[in-house]
């Protein structure tokens, strides 16, 4: 049985006067179905999103266009400074009754000021070049006094504004330091000092059965909200929207909003990451967190460098196309992944490859979406060659390409040419 896990993204919503939906996708390829124009939208219309703004699906090693506007608008670089992330001090015993666990109401009262309402909108203009304005709603975590906040990537992927509302009712723009797709991490930036940060606990010391708290803001309108459970599964491997990720369970009530929110122990430091949950029908008490040890390391090296180092990267931005009219605003006559850009100077640009390329299989396995790019590229290192078929001008050809680092530049790259008709 397939287990079907999710961003806990909320039902979206759109106003009255919504674009028609698309085409249903077919397999990449295929010629897409014919075509009929609709008449332009003539006003623009809100529409909700909670828990993360509308997200591309997106691949390991590859820019992406959805994950571009919001580090864009940061400037997204790393500031080389020694932001300290609080770190509790090593425990001397595993025994419960050692560890000095204190009730709900008193890791509440210890790290409510620390977590953060997180709202986003990004403007879009669909392939009728009319505009709409997507808002999105979820978590953060202060892990520094000066400014510092985690949360998920895919919280503020795509955002052009973003605000954090403190514990105090207090609001201030943030800036992207840097994002990570495949963590599903995020740093944000407020400029403000003589903040309560998280002390961040040891996630590998954790036992199943122990009792945690998670403080997030469900609905995207209930911030400060507490939920208490316990730790019901470790190294849990689930593979998230195309990304494999290994994360703690708990029974602890995740809703639409709690994704970037401080999932906490019972000594009231900060040991998950709270991003996702289970969709199936009739379950409960399914929700999934980043272990801190991980999101940690992650947002060191995003503060640090404003991207993860060692990540494996094609060099290029790619998009997936799976309808008539994404095809034709693109013009191109298969559906597939394709090439926007490719980074002067990659393993791809050496190999040959172009704008315009459709990617059909990557070391043997066929590309159909995005996610088969990602796992592809989720077990490679930096140097390692990839055998790669694409299709350009309605002819195969073979590539092998050397992957190269993913950097800052790489992952914040775009092109917003027309895709040559392939």
């Amino acid at each position: 049985m397939e287990n079907n896990w999710e961003y806990d993204y909320s039902t979206l919503y759109r106003g009255q006067n919504s674009q028609p939906s698309a085409a249903d996708p077919a397999p990449a390829g295929e010629t897409p179905p014919a075509w009929e124009p609709q008449p332009r939208a003539k006003r623009r219309w809100p529409r909700r999103l909670v828990a993360g703004v509308l997200a591309l699906a997106v691949c390991a090693g590859t820019g992406v266009a959805g994950g571009y506007f919001g580090a864009k608008l940061a400037g997204g670089s790393g500031n080389g400074t020694n932001t300290v992330l609080y770190q509790s001090v090593e425990r001397t015993s595993t025994s419960t009754g050692d560890k000095g666990d204190m009730t709900v109401a008193d890791v509440v009262s210890l790290t409510a000021s620390s977590v953060v309402e997180v709202s986003t909108e990004q403007l879009v203009t669909d392939n009728y070049f009319s505009q709409r304005v997507l808002s999105g709603a979820g978590s953060g975590v202060i892990i520094s006094e000066d400014g510092y906040i985690i949360t998920n990537h895919h919280v503020i992927d795509g955002a052009s504004t973003i605000t954090v509302r403190l514990h105090d009712k207090s609001e201030y723009s943030a800036t992207v330091v840097g994002s990570d797709e495949t963590s599903d991490i995020a740093v944000l930036k407020i400029d403000a000092t003589g903040l309560s940060a998280a002390v961040m606990g040891d996630s590998d010391t954790l036992a199943v059965g122990e009792e945690v708290v998670a403080i997030g803001n469900p609905l995207g309108s209930l911030g400060g909200t507490v939920t208490n459970g316990i730790i019901s599964a470790l190294e849990r491997d689930i593979t998230v929207e195309g990304q494999n990720m290994r994360l703690l369970q708990t029974n602890a009530a995740i809703s639409p909003g709690n994704s970037g929110g401080g999932l906490f122990n019972a000594q009231g430091e900060l040991i998950g990451v709270v991003n996702a949950k289970s969709v199936e029908d009739g379950s409960e008490g399914i929700g999934f967190a980043i272990p801190i040890n991980t999101a940690r390391e992650v947002a060191e090296d995003l503060i640090n460098n404003g991207y993860v180092t060692g990540r494996p990267a094609l060099g290029v931005t790619v998009l997936n196309i799976t309808d008539a009219q994404t095809a034709m605003y693109y013009g191109v006559n298969s559906f597939g992944v394709y090439i926007m850009s490719v980074e002067d100077g990659s393993g791809a640009a050496k190999a040959g490859l172009k704008a315009g390329d459709r990617i059909v299989i990557i070391d043997n396995k066929e590309v159909s979406d995005t996610a088969d790019v990602t796992s592809a590229l989720q077990d490679k290192a930096v140097g390692d060659v990839v055998s790669m078929q694409i299709s350009r001008g309605g002819e195969i050809m073979s590539v092998e390409v050397t992957l190269g680092e993913k950097t800052q530049s790489a992952s914040q790259s775009q092109s917003q040419q027309q895709i040559p008709q392939n």
